[in-house]
């Protein structure tokens, strides 16, 4: 069955909201309607509704012009079986010593990595997204450098990826945690999934907002692999929750957003150790100091 899009920018979050609400009155109605912000410093939020029929182009011109919004880009996309088509593009992935896969890659598992399984179904946060990629190779390098986390964060954690990755290299109490509940349920997934189930205690909250988080404070390791804006905002409540010269791994950061979140952090106690960037995607790796 095909099914449709239809897309638009406009300026400011209440409009944006607004004619999202106004989308779900359309006839048909959409399957799904996702509002974001444009994260790049322009105020612009993007507007988007799935069809599984054709939708009321006159419609959405009136809701466009209504809401002083962009002319919205419909588009048809093919009958795809995407779980398939990627399980054909996600070869596994090598970062440090660990090696992120799919299961229909089992028979590939080298004997000197550690293995980290997850299904082609969860795509975001494989390890091959650079910001994840970049993440896995920053804590290599901690590992390398002798450093042990006996208590570790994974603050907006998709898929877990990066908790699952700590929890097989150090036996200390690690901590995954998602605004989104069906996150922390593919978290648990991925866990059963690797003969993990246990080793990371998976939670649901915004943030640090969760007494668990609270009561493991002060962390060895954070990681944060989200947004620009949430990790600004997240910048004070990291420094609360990190030790004394513990480490913080940041990344969904495209390459110039990088500066603002290091000083950002820096103005809070968090200094560079090192900076990395895969592809459009920057990753940083910062110890508290003081």
């Amino acid at each position: 069955m095909p099914t449709f899009t239809a897309l638009t920018t406009l300026t400011g979050k209440a409009p944006a909201e607004a004619l999202g609400a106004a989308m779900e009155r359309l006839t048909p109605e959409p399957t799904g309607l996702g509002v974001f912000e444009v994260e790049d410093g322009s105020g612009l939020w993007e507007v988007g509704g799935y069809f599984t029929e054709s939708p009321d182009e006159a419609g959405l011109a009136l809701l466009a012009t209504m809401f002083e919004a962009q002319p919205f880009v419909i588009s048809e996309l093919p009958e795809t079986d995407w779980v398939a088509h990627v399980r054909r593009e996600l070869a596994p992935v090598e970062a440090g010593r660990f090696f992120v896969y799919g299961s229909h890659d089992a028979d590939k598992l080298p004997a000197d990595r550690i293995p980290l399984l997850i299904e082609a179904a969860m795509a975001f946060g494989t390890g091959h997204h650079g910001t994840t990629l970049g993440c896995l190779k920053a804590l290599d390098k901690l590992i390398e450098d002798g450093f042990v986390g006996e208590k570790v964060a994974d603050i907006g954690c998709g898929t877990a990826v990066l908790a699952m990755a700590a929890a097989r290299v150090w036996d200390g109490q690690i901590l995954a945690s998602d605004i989104d509940q069906v996150a922390v349920d593919v978290a648990e997934a991925n866990l059963k999934a690797n003969d993990m189930e246990g080793r990371v205690h998976c939670l649901e909250a915004a943030g640090f907002d969760a007494p668990a988080l609270a009561e493991a404070a002060p962390f060895d390791l954070i990681f944060a692999n989200i947004l620009k804006g949430p990790l600004v905002a997240l910048a004070p409540d990291v420094a609360a929750h990190l030790r004394a010269d513990g480490y913080a791994i940041l990344s969904g950061l495209l390459n110039e957003q990088a500066d603002e979140v290091q000083a950002v952090y820096a103005q809070n106690g968090i200094n560079l150790v090192q900076r990395s960037e895969i592809g459009d995607w920057t990753t940083l790796l910062l110890q508290k100091t003081g």
